[in-house]
């Protein structure tokens, strides 16, 4: 049965003649070989009594140059016994044979040689390589002894691949590449460093057991030298070309020095300070440091200045002890920087009657002060009373004039574009003077200074209170009392006043102070989801976030099973960024923490980043058993340790050890853009002329979309548009969000709340808590049931994006749009072969053939390179079976698609075959699986 026959009985499905399969045909004819050999003569019937016993049978054999080889075989009891090559009987003159007796037994033993030329092997011609098999007889029958294969052993001289010279950081990861001779046998591959022999069970910085490469995880100044790969088998050895290894080390800066004293001792002079480079000083070419090593600053050496006395004051009043006083201070100028205070007195007295005073006698002038007393007494009380009533008439006035104008008033105190978060405004309250602000006109501020005070002050944060005063339709002034009753996240919203469902109710007209108790709401701290997972692995997915876990087939040991759990933090990040690094994904735990595993397993997280190398720095952290995150590795890093492939919703990482992991990003420049999801949500019903839109931007990920979801429909809110994708870019510009095109006479909005903008920080840092304005509209008439506006956001010189809201307010009448699909919201956990997308028996085939290197260059590196995988390929050379790795990763890639298609297309470009995969039918897969299972018993 040719190739071509056996491509024929694929029917519609692919056929790999190189692999050796019928693609996804697991039945058991695929694995079925044809003996074509000749068969023996017969042999005589069974009797009593002993058949031949091999004692010693041919061996495979190498013919080495042009020297013949000799293939012995020994049986006993034996009459006869003949060589029988590739199905042919040897000629009876080409067997030398010894006969002998064993004396333990008393059976003859025959003992027979021949020889085999390079001529006969060469002359060869079979599907096969040439063999002989010994046949014995006696008078009971005959036996057959196994097969001997004979090759001629050779090894060419040039290396597929000769290692090449680096030049690495201290601590950096080496990787030599080294691909040995063709030759047969296979050539042994040895390392040698400086001439002697590496052996790397001595030192476990060095690995050179995956595919004759030699890896040096963390380089070590001793690591420098020449590296040569050694190929050697039966014929001979071959050197390849040395590689020089240079390791060196970048200069680095000592701490500074102290500053110096001032050069001067009094006046303005300079100091300096100085570092050297020497930690570490540079080594074998490494760069020497950047910057300066002496630093001068000026400084100015306070002189003393001496205090002098201010003039007298004038005289006080006359004291019933006829004395009066004057002082004065030495502030002209004080004594500063050690100078001498003023000498002499600071305060005179005197009589101040010129003697005339008698105390015990009481004389006449000393009833005039007291007349007078009493006549300033009168006076006071007297503008004490004109201010109490002046008092009372400006309160009775501003009351009349809040009452006249409470429609206003109140709309205005509710406007939520103050704060963009969750806040109720007590109009009952008065402000709290000492921190308040004056806003002037709407709240979409286009002075500059205005800006600067909203993005930078607290009206943003998430407060629990704000003391709010209306002055006019103009003005509004706004104490923010200290933080004293908000506790946790809660829900991030702004409660507006109306009869709407899961809100609290405040009517308009009812001036009665209310603070909705934001405690009282519930909230979620974390998602989760759990499965039992043994030997076969499956997949564990948590629905509707976009994170899942893989664990491969052969990870968990056999007879063992464990109950796998995997949660999302929904509350306060954990995770606190420093400096310009923000969070761009989920915090997600899998666990448990001390389970080992045999095979790294797959982690999908989503994150929010636009993907580019060229503006993004992104790391993975890992947070540590005392609650501190350490990074585990640059998405750009080689590393051994894990994997981290990067696409442009989600990152799929590759690890062997559980535990709480998350995804962050250091912008590089500018143009870094984290992708937002923008959507507009309102109320189920509306009994009043009030109605309320809220509009979210929140980081672009399942899961953080989720948490909005959860709050609106616990508050019975309604998603009114399909949520739409804003790139937020980095550039420190703020965020506008306006309501425009409102029907008129129809609808109107309530003044101040048209437009609000939300400063940089606040957006970019939005992973804390969802970003969330409130935009307050109102029916002239009840009659109105029909709302159309539009919702512009956009970013101040970036991009922007417009919600086009058509709806109706009234529920019955409200078109339902969904909030997420339900592909994935079934089966949170799948164990056994319907986990994989590529049958197991399939999967064997791929891996034993490309894990073995082939001259051609069909091995595991190609198919990475088919399947987008093109750096950090160490990590797969350090793996059992690189290419099993491999397609862990596609399954964790394609968990939605199920593009088995991609897959066959990269293996028929490897192969050069034609039909497509996708052809399969249900019931082969189902056919494929059913195999899989019988064979492993299941």
């Amino acid at each position: 049965m040719g190739t071509a026959a056996a491509g024929g009985g694929c029917g519609a499905r692919r056929w790999l003649p190189w692999l050796g399969l019928c693609f996804w045909a697991a039945g058991a004819a695929a694995a079925r070989g044809t003996d074509n050999s000749e068969v023996l003569p017969d042999s005589i019937p069974s009797a009593p009594g002993t058949l031949p016993h091999f004692v010693e049978e041919p061996e495979d054999a190498y013919i080495i140059k042009s020297n013949p080889i000799a293939l012995r075989c020994k049986a006993r009891p034996a009459m006869q016994i003949f060589f029988k090559c590739n199905g042919e009987w040897v000629h009876q003159n080409e067997h030398v044979s010894e006969e002998s007796l064993d004396e333990s037994s008393g059976l003859k033993v025959r003992e027979v040689f021949i020889n085999v030329t390079r001529q006969q092997v060469e002359d060869f011609h079979g599907p096969e390589d040439y063999w002989c098999q010994c046949v014995a007889w006696s008078h009971l029958g005959t036996s057959k002894s196994r097969k001997a294969s004979v090759r001629i052993a050779y090894l060419r001289k040039n290396f597929e691949q000769d290692p090449q010279g680096r030049e690495v950081p201290i601590e950096g990861m080496i990787v030599l590449h080294c691909r040995p001779p063709e030759g047969v046998p296979a050539a042994e591959v040895e390392w040698l460093k400086n001439e002697e022999p590496i052996d790397s069970e001595q030192d476990e910085n060095i690995d050179t057991r995956a595919d004759h490469n030699l890896i040096i995880r963390q380089a070590r100044l001793s690591d420098s030298g020449n590296y040569t790969c050694m190929a050697a088998n039966i014929v001979a050895k071959r050197r390849s070309l040395s590689a020089t290894v240079v390791v060196y080390v970048n200069g680095g800066w000592s701490s500074w020095t102290e500053w110096s004293a001032c050069n001067v001792r009094c006046g303005r002079g300079w100091q300096k300070r100085s570092r050297t480079c020497t930690n570490p000083a540079p080594l074998n070419g490494g760069a020497f440091c950047e910057g300066m090593s002496v630093q001068k600053i000026t400084c100015t050496a306070l002189c003393p200045v001496d205090g002098s006395w201010e003039v007298w004051s004038e005289w006080s009043v006359c004291s019933p002890e006829c004395e009066h006083l004057r002082i004065r201070e030495c502030t002209a100028p004080p004594p500063r920087n050690g100078g001498k205070f003023c000498e002499g007195l600071s305060q005179e007295s005197e009589n101040c009657t010129d003697g005339l005073c008698i105390l015990d006698k009481k004389p006449l002038h000393e009833i005039k002060p007291q007349s007078i007393e009493n006549a300033s007494d009168i006076a006071l009380y007297s503008g004490l009373g004109a201010a109490v009533v002046a008092v009372a008439v400006l309160v009775i006035g501003v009351t009349l004039y809040r009452r006249s104008h409470s429609d206003y008033g109140v709309d205005v105190i509710d406007s939520s574009a103050l704060t963009g978060n969750s806040l109720l405004l007590n109009p009952a309250m008065q402000p709290d003077l000492t921190v308040s602000r004056t806003y002037s006109g709407p709240i979409c501020l286009q002075d500059p200074l205005d800006k600067e005070l909203m993005t930078e002050s607290s009206l943003f944060n998430p407060l629990s209170d704000i003391k709010v005063k209306v002055q006019s339709s103009f003005m509004v002034s706004l104490g923010v009392p200290e933080r004293a009753e908000y506790h946790g996240k809660n829900h991030s919203g702004t409660f507006p006043h109306g009869n709407n469902r899961g809100f609290s109710t405040m009517h308009p007209r009812n001036k009665t102070p209310y603070i909705q108790n934001l405690s009282s709401l519930p909230t979620r701290t974390e998602l989760r989801t759990t499965g039992v997972f043994g030997h076969l692995g499956g997949r564990l997915v948590m629905p509707n976030t976009g994170v899942s876990l893989l664990i491969p087939h052969g990870a968990i040991p056999e007879e063992n099973s464990w109950e796998i759990y995997m949660s999302i933090n929904q509350g306060e990040p954990s995770l606190q960024s420093d400096g310009s690094e923000v969070l761009l994904s989920p915090e997600v735990t899998c666990g448990p923490p001390d389970m080992l595993v045999t095979t790294p397993f797959a982690l999908t997280i989503p994150h929010c980043a636009d993907v580019s190398s060229e503006h993004w720095n992104i790391h993975l952290k890992k947070r540590t058993q005392q609650g501190k995150w350490e990074e585990v590795m640059s998405v750009e890093d080689e590393s051994t340790s894990c994997y981290c492939l990067l696409d442009p919703f989600a990152c799929h990482v590759l690890l062997d050890s559980f535990g709480t992991y998350a995804l962050t990003g250091e912008p590089i420049t500018d143009c870094a853009v984290k992708q937002l999801k923008v959507a507009v949500f309102g109320c189920m019903s509306c009994n009043s002329l009030d109605y309320n839109l809220r509009v979210y931007c929140v980081d672009n990920t399942p899961c953080a979309f989720q948490e909005v979801v959860s709050d609106e429909r616990h508050q019975g809110g309604q998603l009114l548009e399909e949520p739409k994708l804003l790139h937020f870019k980095g550039n420190t510009f703020s965020l506008q969000i306006s309501v425009l095109d409102i029907p008129p006479f129809l609808w109107r909005i309530k003044p101040f709340t048209a437009c609000q903008e939300v400063p940089f920080s606040r957006v970019w840092s939005s992973n804390r808590q969802p970003l969330h304005c409130a935009f307050s509209l109102e029916r002239y008439t009840p009659t109105t049931t029909q709302l159309s506006c539009k919702i512009c956001i956009r970013q101040l010189k970036g991009h922007e994006q417009i919600l086009q809201v058509q709806t109706s307010i009234l529920e019955s009448e409200r078109e339902t749009i969904t909030f997420f699909a339900q592909e994935d919201s079934t089966f949170p956990a799948q164990t056994g072969p319907k986990a994989f997308k590529i049958p197991y028996s399939i999967r064997q085939r791929i891996c034993a053939t490309f894990d073995t290197p082939n001259a051609k260059g069909k091995d595991w590196q190609m198919l990475a390179q088919k399947n987008s995988i093109n750096r950090n390929l160490s990590y797969f050379a350090t793996q059992s079976s690189p290419s099993a790795v491999i397609l862990n990763l596609w399954e964790a890639r394609h968990q939605q698609d199920g593009d088995l298609d991609s897959l066959a297309c990269a293996l028929e470009e490897i192969g050069r075959t034609h039909t497509k995969l996708s052809n399969i039918t249900e019931s082969q897969l189902e056919e494929a699986d059913f195999n899989y299972s019988r064979q492993n018993g299941l």
